[in-house]
């Protein structure tokens, strides 16, 4: 895996996106590099502003590091079994230290009424010498704080917020923080344990090896004890369960609401601008994810987020929905551009909060429809009263669908008659159609039918291009889209629809000769032919690479040759996952990872192609 820029490490080295694992606690996580780096953190939530943010700016942004002194040392990192417990290991000529990182969940209850990172480090043969630093950086490093050495701990107290570190060893006050020098030798340990607030001593809260051992095992008995419900059996049981795992360290806990990404500005180009806020709830994303946790059998998370959705729709009863809420279902900050930090890698601007908040995409409706439809059928019932709040937003998008939109890209080159969005546009009709008829609810049924109807054959005039034998972009343009790839997932199509077929070929094609795909990886359109209203280029789009495999894996059913290719571009695919099985919002030229990590879409995807690839071989076999 190549190696990008941004982050911070103990040897004052950039520690590239691809190099990090996450842990978390349903509220916020922590992304951790193979160094021992903690390169980003929220609190007390996903989208706070950070306490470190070494990603973003090495030597303003933040971090807190346990790392062996340089002495020749090796590493690797890993998630322990089931789990998102982090352990990243030290091989040194003198001996092997093991770094163990969680956010303590308390058992099969979950979440523990006192937060913490607890951080624990020990050698488990020989003899090594560590340096710990806690250098936070608050408010996007925009706030200075007050470091206050205190009883086995220290105080960080900014005009935002409070924390305090507890260690085992000796702290040391610096301009930035604070840091500990300390030699372990075998089956020796120290702890460090972040904590909210500003205590007066930490002789209460500060951990020994036994404490810290017992938080250990109930966090891993958590995870595991929740990933025991995965109902996924097949050839790629593994990745599938870790990508669950991501998927639900994406969860937050108080309202069901699900994250596109734990991280902002992470650039989708090296050095590029095109850098945006994730750590809000898309209902795109999480109506997709809902899909994904339904398909491998976890209804909890799909009616948390039907309960989340339901509120949503209620709020706004006079009006079309916003394409994203703040995960407490507010509104999403205004952006603002963060002037004072470096950026990823020089990435710039960097940007907190985002502007296409206030975008009209149309096809999160279809998403929307679809996630409630399954909901409904697999989880648990909807009740009459979110039934007559989805019966309105119907009425608006058959009011409303022949508006032209900025569609499921967000471009900001302006609105135009996307095809994707025509066909989510169809697709939110045509569920609650379905559920009308499922359960037996009133709905202007004769309506419903015949706008559906004239969606349809409204694609099929306008969103055909003859001259390019595909489906494109949108009405009257050239540019493929490989958001079209979700035709027949949909069941817009039958995936063996010869236009359907045409389009996989077309998009199946390398740039050069007009189509999206790089040795199987896909771009989601060619940033040349659309004008997308922001400068640069960006790398292939791991969600629409898993689109084209479960497209040719319906497809096979007329095409036998498509089935082995679809699992050759999965199998591919797999090899562009992180050390710990993660993946960014994007793949670049170099096969670094690009955009915000971990990204929702992506693993959500890999699920649902992976089920669906393997139900298809098992029949074949």
């Amino acid at each position: 895996m190549a190696t990008g820029s941004g982050g911070t490490s103990v040897t004052g080295q950039p520690v590239a996106i691809e190099d990090h694992g996450v842990i978390g606690d349903l509220r916020t996580v922590a992304l951790v590099g193979s160094e021992g780096t903690i390169d980003w953190f929220c609190f007390p939530h996903f989208d706070s502003p950070s306490v470190f943010a070494a990603l973003l700016d090495r030597e303003k942004g933040g971090h807190w590091s346990v790392a062996p002194e340089p002495n020749g040392v090796m590493k690797r990192q890993f998630y322990w079994p089931d789990t998102n417990v982090l352990v990243t290991r030290f091989y040194t000529p003198d001996g092997v230290g093991e770094l163990v990182d969680f956010m303590p969940m308390s058992g099969r209850k979950g979440m523990k009424e006192e937060r913490e990172i607890l951080r624990r480090v020990r050698v488990v043969r020989g003899q090594m010498a560590f340096r710990m630093e806690c250098f936070p950086a608050f408010n996007y490093a925009r706030d200075t704080h007050e470091t206050k050495l205190i009883h086995s701990g220290a105080t960080f107290s900014s005009d935002t917020l409070q924390l305090t570190l507890s260690s085992s060893v000796k702290l040391h006050k610096t301009e930035r923080g604070v840091t500990a020098s300390f030699t372990l030798h075998e089956n020796q340990s120290a702890v460090f344990s972040l904590h909210p607030g500003a205590r007066t001593s930490c002789e209460a809260v500060v951990h020994d090896h036994e404490s810290s051992e017992e938080l250990f095992r109930e966090t891993v008995e958590y995870w595991r004890h929740w990933l025991s419900g995965c109902q996924y059996t097949g050839r790629w049981r593994e990745t599938v369960q870790r990508s669950a795992l991501a998927l639900k360290l994406m969860t937050f806990a108080p309202t069901g609401a699900i994250v596109a990404a734990p991280t902002c500005s992470l650039p989708e180009s090296p050095g590029g601008t095109r850098n945006w806020d994730y750590r809000f709830c898309w209902l795109r994303d999480a109506a997709f994810t809902v899909y994904a946790f339904l398909r491998i059998g976890f209804k909890q998370e799909a009616a948390a987020f039907m309960r989340w959705v339901e509120a949503r729709c209620a709020e706004y009863d006079d009006g079309p929905l916003p394409l994203m809420f703040g995960i407490d279902g507010k509104r999403v900050p205004e952006e603002q551009e963060l002037l004072h930090l470096s950026g990823y890698g020089g990435a710039r601007p960097v940007r907190i909060g985002n502007a296409a908040a206030d975008q009209l995409q149309l096809d999160i409706y279809g998403e929307l429809m679809d996630s409630v439809y399954l909901s409904n059928k697999y989880a648990a019932p909807i009740s009459y009263d979110f039934w007559r709040h989805l019966r309105r937003l119907v009425d608006w998008v058959c009011d409303n669908w022949e508006l032209p939109d900025e569609g499921i890209w967000e471009v900001r080159g302006g609105q135009r008659q996307f095809v994707y969005s025509k066909l989510m546009c169809w697709v939110a009709v045509d569920r609650a159609i379905r559920l009308a008829d499922k359960r037996s609810f009133p709905a202007d049924r004769a309506r419903w039918h015949k706008v559906r109807d004239v969606i349809f054959e409204d694609i099929m005039d306008k969103g055909w291009n003859p001259e390019r034998g595909a489906f494109v972009q949108y009405y009257g343009g050239h540019a493929l889209d490989a958001a079209n790839l979700l035709m027949p997932l949909v069941f817009f199509l039958s995936p063996v629809d010869p236009r359907m077929l045409q389009t996989l070929d077309v998009m199946r094609k390398p740039p050069s000769q007009g189509g999206l795909a790089s040795d199987g990886l896909v771009f989601r359109y060619d940033v040349e032919a659309t004008l997308d209203g922001i400068a640069g280029s960006e790398g292939t789009f791991n969600l629409c690479s898993f689109w084209l495999v479960e497209a040719m894996t319906r497809a096979s059913v007329a095409r036998p040759d498509l089935l082995e290719e679809a699992r050759l571009i999965f199998e591919r695919m797999l090899g562009y996952a992180n050390h710990v099985g993660l993946y960014a919002e994007q793949t670049g030229m170099s096969g670094e990872a690009l955009g915000n990590f971990p990204q929702a879409l992506t693993h959500l995807a890999l699920i649902s192609s992976a089920y669906n690839l393997d139900r298809t071989l098992g029949r074949r076999d």
